[in-house]
């Protein structure tokens, strides 16, 4: 998914590696200098969720919980905590449709500060909302530093703050190029294809690969990261959960 930026006024934009994909932010700020701090700060904000929640950084939460013996526990990070809570209402939600423990939901439990382990085979997988997370704490992060509008745009999770419209060119998978979905204004936009091959994988609960691809539209990036998930899984993009969180969702 692609982001072009508005023509109306002066778009400061920065682009940088990160989450395993490339980070594009664009603000409006008259200053220029303002505006590369306020975006050096939102890309500190990533990388501190990345720092949390990876399971391939063996500092991280989510790396180290994976290799705890079954019985053991660590302290909790406000973004673990945050993210863990929420994959945990949206398992419940979702009737465990959502699921981060790879199948073994009854393995780990939270509270506010720790993180519990109680099945040795429980490993936790947060790539199905964490980057949605990461970008809503980016544009936390740019709006605190005085911008007044602009986006982070971390591949398909996207989201869009302040008086502009982000055009949306979603990637045509079945024949090539892209497409125009129309525009994003104030709120965030996530879309995941799901195939064989591709980065993006989803299972049913027996086992079974899921092949869809799916956008949702939603108030919050972590909320849109997480339901192109459930309405994959669900096939049905009016899924209850879909309305609840106040958003849309398309299946292409």
């Amino acid at each position: 998914m692609q982001a072009t930026a508005p023509k109306a006024r002066a778009w400061h934009r920065r682009a940088r590696p990160l989450l395993g994909t490339l980070i594009d932010i664009g603000v409006a700020l008259p200053d220029e200098d303002a505006a590369h701090a306020a975006c050096d700060a939102a890309y500190a904000a990533i990388a501190d969720v990345q720092a949390c929640l990876s399971r391939f950084d063996a500092s991280s939460d989510i790396a180290r919980f994976n290799a705890l013996p079954a019985g053991a526990s660590l302290p909790l990070r406000a973004h673990t905590r945050a993210v863990l809570q929420a994959a945990r209402s949206l398992h419940a939600d979702s009737a465990g449709l959502f699921d981060i423990s790879l199948g073994l939901p009854q393995g780990w439990d939270c509270d506010d500060q720790r993180l519990y382990k109680h099945a040795r085979d429980v490993q936790l997988d947060l790539g199905g909302i964490g980057k949605g997370h990461a970008v809503d704490c980016a544009v936390e992060t740019l709006i605190a530093h005085g911008c007044t509008a602009g986006w982070v745009n971390a591949g398909g999770d996207l989201r869009a703050f302040g008086p502009v419209e982000v055009p949306l060119a979603l990637r045509d998978e079945a024949h090539g190029g892209t497409r125009c979905l129309g525009h994003l204004a104030d709120g965030a936009f996530a879309t995941s294809h799901f195939a064989p091959g591709s980065r993006s994988q989803v299972y049913a609960q027996a086992g079974r690969r899921v092949e869809a691809h799916v956008s949702v539209a939603a108030p919050q990036c972590l909320w849109a990261d997480a339901l192109t998930k459930i309405v994959a899984l669900s096939g049905d993009a009016r899924h209850p959960l879909v309305e609840r969180l106040g958003a849309q969702a398309w299946l292409h």
